[in-house]
């Protein structure tokens, strides 16, 4: 048994939720917040069966897209400088998947 943790893009959970239990896969939500952005995401833990990996991969895969984005990030370049806000392409989205083995799982 494996237990996937994906944090996803808050636009994208809806979307990818419903296509995992639609599948019947079990799911909790966690909501969580980015470091880089301080921007919204979300944390699903998602409990599988080893043969179901490759399925459950490639829903993530086609529901969490990347794309790019252009905000606005404060600077400071030189002690006593006043704070210059710029624009800043960066890229979002996609999903990140840490994949562990269970070694007991019980259901009360």
């Amino acid at each position: 048994m494996k237990l996937i943790v994906a944090i996803v893009q808050d636009q994208d959970a809806p979307s990818l939720i419903e296509d995992l239990t639609e599948k019947e896969f079990r799911i909790t939500k966690l909501s969580s917040t980015g470091g880089f952005l301080k921007a919204g995401n979300t944390t699903l833990l998602i409990g599988i069966e080893d043969e179901q990996l490759d399925e459950v991969i490639k829903i993530i895969e086609n529901n969490c897209k990347t794309r790019e984005i252009t905000t606005s990030l404060l600077t400071v370049t030189m002690p006593g400088d006043t704070y210059i806000p710029y624009p800043l392409e960066v890229k979002v989205g996609g999903a990140t998947l840490f994949i562990l083995e269970v070694e007991k799982h019980i259901r009360i």
